[in-house]
């Protein structure tokens, strides 16, 4: 019989102190920690030593070729795109989200996808009930799915089910929402959850089960719960997008079978989630004639090209601080250009509010957006709007080089694919891509190259040549600050 225990245990990371303290030393939280009871398995008996002392262990050589593992799909490319070509076998898969971001809705239509496919599926419900479900399901026109329903929060219950059942796809919302009766911590609990998705990722394996977990998020954005229920899946997806905006973005933050930082991006529409296979046309669809402040920027999302509006305003301040204001980038990266644009440029940043957002709700990480945020501040600033069918893309250093990124040609094929005729970009690193060779063959001149994939090329050396690109002038900075002041 296992002997009951308590402990200390965090509710933010999970981690267990010997007694109770009002601030946690692992991640800094005050007043997330609960003491909760917990089983503490027995010894092992004299006949379980003994059977353990074999090898038990079989190691293989590294040169063995290994099988790649078999698929399912579930017919939403999107989805099936960020899992990495469809959902492997015996593995888990986390699904985090804001609160009625749409998971569950994302879900559904892809277990009713699966299940018309002949996939046994089952979807075990912990937040609604099942005529919630069959409603949703009505709604979207997907009610004559072959896909099983259970409404149940109580662990041992959905893992005796699903052994009966024995399906290939399995999804549980949410993992939140269980509890085991071998703990007596409230659902939601730190101790709850790492149980009750140890077990049920323990159950996957076992069976060959394809199971996905919902979870939910903070109020930071992450995933709720302590980070051993990442670390025990095969698969992290993040949900994501503004309630503002009709579209939503499903973007892999972890894949053990595929790459990461892949997205998906779905419409939201009255009968659920729709496929976006063109995602630059969708964030660029309401975009008018050029504006001062708004440029095109030609990133990659994983492994795709994706052209997004990057918008910027420089106002007047009326306060003593000015304020800084950023959607959808970072910060921190923001200061940092402004810092490069006023040293090494000469402009004046200092008494002007500067606003920045990326158009639609999409989050950019990437340090290829450097170039095209320092052309929108400029552009804002001098009230100068760039040309029309023109992107932008380049790192920018802090000594105000403009430095080369990857896969210079793939954005500038997105580009001309869209109806692009010039770009912005620095000098390309590779002498492989067709974008190296122009950029060579312009050196410092900040002219425009026709290049080969059909988008005349622009070589912006340093973020004083971007100044001069965008202006027409060669140091235009005090002077044009002065004019404008006047």
């Amino acid at each position: 019989m296992a002997k009951a225990q308590t402990a200390f245990v965090c509710q933010s990371c999970g981690a267990v102190h010997a007694r109770w303290q009002g601030r946690c030393e692992a991640c800094g939280a005050w007043n997330t920690i609960v003491e909760e009871a917990r089983e503490t398995p027995q010894s092992l008996s004299p006949g379980a030593r003994a059977r353990s002392k074999g090898p038990g262990l079989a190691f293989e050589n590294l040169d063995g070729i290994a099988v790649a593992p078999p698929r399912l799909v579930s017919g939403i490319g999107e989805f099936d795109r960020v899992c990495g070509g469809g959902l492997v076998e015996a593995s888990a898969i986390l699904v985090g989200g804001d609160p009625g971001i749409g998971k569950s809705t994302l879900l559904l239509q892809a277990v009713a996808g699966a299940a018309r496919r002949g996939i046994k599926s089952v979807y075990v419900s912990g937040e609604e009930a099942i005529a919630q479900v069959q409603d949703r399901a009505r709604r979207m026109g997907i009610e004559k799915a072959p896909v099983k329903l259970a409404a149940e929060t109580r662990l041992e219950t959905i893992l005796d089910a699903l052994k009966h059942e024995k399906p290939q796809l399995a999804i549980v919302d949410s993992i939140q929402t269980l509890w085991t009766e071998t703990l007596t911590a409230a659902p939601g609990t730190v101790a709850q959850v790492r149980a009750c998705a140890h077990e049920l990722v323990r159950f996957a394996k076992k069976a060959g089960t394809v199971l996905i977990l919902v979870g939910h998020v903070t109020k930071d954005g992450q995933i709720a719960g302590p980070r051993v229920v990442e670390h025990l899946v095969d698969a992290v997806l993040q949900f994501e997008g503004e309630r503002s905006h009709h579209f939503r973005i499903l973007r892999g933050l972890k894949n053990r079978f595929g790459p990461t930082d892949e997205i998906g991006v779905f419409e939201m529409g009255d009968a659920g989630l729709r496929e976006v296979t063109n995602p630059s046309q969708l964030f660029l669809d309401n975009r008018g004639q050029a504006r001062p402040g708004s440029v095109v920027f030609a990133g990659i999302e994983g492994t795709r090209p994706v052209l997004v509006e990057i918008q910027a305003l420089a106002s007047p301040t009326s306060f003593g601080a000015p304020r800084r204001a950023v959607v959808g980038w970072d910060a921190t990266r923001l200061a940092m250009i402004l810092a490069v644009l006023e040293t090494r440029c000469g402009l004046g940043f200092g008494g002007r509010d500067v606003y920045l957002n990326v158009a639609g709700g999409l989050k950019i990480t990437e340090p290829a957006a450097d170039l095209a945020v320092a052309a929108a501040l400029i552009s804002a600033l001098f009230d100068v709007a760039l040309p029309e069918e023109c992107v932008v893309f380049g790192e920018i250093a802090l000594s105000g080089d403009v430095r080369p990124v990857s896969r210079a040609d793939a954005r500038l094929k997105e580009a001309e694919k869209l109806g692009f005729t010039q770009a912005f970009l620095p000098r390309a690193a590779s002498a492989n891509s067709s974008a190296s060779k122009m950029a060579k063959a312009g050196g410092q001149n900040p002219r425009l190259v026709a290049g080969p994939v059909g988008v005349k090329h622009r070589v912006i050396a340093t973020a004083a040549d971007l100044v001069t690109a965008i202006t027409g002038e060669e140091n235009p900075g005090p002077k044009a600050l002065s004019e404008q002041d006047e």
